[in-house]
């Protein structure tokens, strides 16, 4: 899986899928360190092992680099950036319940618009998974010879 870079420059605009998901009873916003071990447990539930220890790191980060969905008071998605490598967005993923519902595109936005914020003028999301999505949805492109990227020779496949 290729990685893909994102001018965060031209980003759109974050409120709009923020006040969606709000008026359907989802809250986007950054994890608060008492409830790392939550999300961490949420994340080891629904997703791969290497993902709990990026999101990890993304709670160390200050600020917290870890952006979450709540719906009636449950995780249903999380978003990271600033995990394994600085500039990279990810790891992200949304419970299949609420996929479909817009949750996946506000996470993607809040932590872009937060790396625009702290400076960065553009982002790496790394090993791509669904490359139509981040490229419709941010303009996201895909850097040529970028296989296997950073994870080549990780240990724990």
């Amino acid at each position: 899986m290729p990685d893909m870079l994102v001018k965060l420059y031209t980003l759109p605009p974050l409120e709009p899928p923020l006040r969606a998901l709000e008026a359907a009873g989802i809250e986007i916003r950054r994890g608060l360190a008492a409830e790392k071990h939550v999300v961490l447990d949420w994340v080891a539930q629904n997703f791969v092992p290497e993902w709990v220890s990026e999101c990890e790191v993304a709670f160390a980060r200050q600020p917290v680099a870890c952006f979450i969905a709540v719906e009636q008071e449950q995780i249903i998605g999380f978003a990271c950036h600033d995990a394994t490598y600085r500039n990279f967005f990810g790891p992200t993923g949304v419970s299949e319940l609420a996929r479909g519902r817009g949750v996946g595109k506000a996470l993607l936005l809040a932590c872009l618009h937060a790396m625009a914020a702290q400076g960065y003028g553009y982002a790496i999301i790394g090993g791509v998974g669904p490359a139509e999505f981040y490229a419709k949805t941010v303009g996201a492109i895909e850097i040529a010879n970028s296989e296997p990227g950073i994870y080549r020779g990780r240990l724990g496949r």
